[in-house]
């Protein structure tokens, strides 16, 4: 299975945003990020100008990198998006949001989305009680989310279990913080995009 192996800080400095890749590190001085802003530069870097184009790309490469998406994978998710009916750039991020990986990430059992896509991989959580490693399975509505049994023995499981209370779980989802499982009570809609996104541009730059 194909996935990125490099730093993923570096996502974030090409970008120059923070994008919490790291999950708890990203809140913390010890951000790459934060060490390399412009007012911590011996020598601020000159600015360019960056073409519509330019931009197109930036907002793709930003969503792809915050949901852990290879650009192959993200092509074809734009491609059901489109065939979709209503709008492509909602329907993109509803996908994206429906991934289980990010299911996972949003329901607490993990700090980032590459912790959750690691997670998922080991076979660790079962969907309708059925064990599925794979990151990009689309979740429905009413589909039940658990950790498999002999999962819930790990030293993780544990640590999860005692920090999970502080997680804001999405209204599409609910948490039983009991059993430590999940339920998808709706698919998602267009509230799940973030303020920062921006669904048009990246619409535009597959449209070319």
């Amino acid at each position: 299975m194909a996935r990125y192996t490099g730093a993923v800080c570096h996502k974030c400095r090409y970008l120059d945003e923070k994008l919490m890749l790291k999950g708890e590190k990203c809140y913390t001085p010890k951000c790459p990020l934060e060490k390399n802003r412009p007012s911590s530069r011996k020598r601020p870097r000159g600015r360019r100008r960056v073409s519509e184009r330019g931009i197109q790309l930036r907002e793709k490469q930003k969503v792809r990198f915050s949901y852990g998406v290879l650009e192959q994978q993200f092509r074809r998710l734009f491609t059901q998006a489109l065939k979709t009916p209503g709008i492509t750039g909602t329907n993109l991020f509803i996908l994206l949001e429906r991934r289980l990986d990010n299911t996972v990430y949003r329901l607490g059992f993990a700090d980032s989305r590459a912790q959750a896509r690691q997670i998922v991989q080991h076979g660790h959580i079962a969907v309708n009680n059925h064990r599925v490693n794979i990151p990009s399975y689309l979740i429905k509505e009413g589909d039940a989310i658990k950790w498999q049994e002999a999962s819930t023995k790990t030293e993780y499981y544990k640590t999860v279990a005692e920090k999970i209370k502080q997680v804001a779980v999405p209204g599409w989802l609910s948490l039983d913080l009991e059993k430590m499982s999940g339920i998808v009570l709706a698919l998602p809609d267009e509230s799940v995009i973030d303020a920062k996104f921006n669904s048009q541009a990246i619409v535009e730059y597959y449209s070319r």
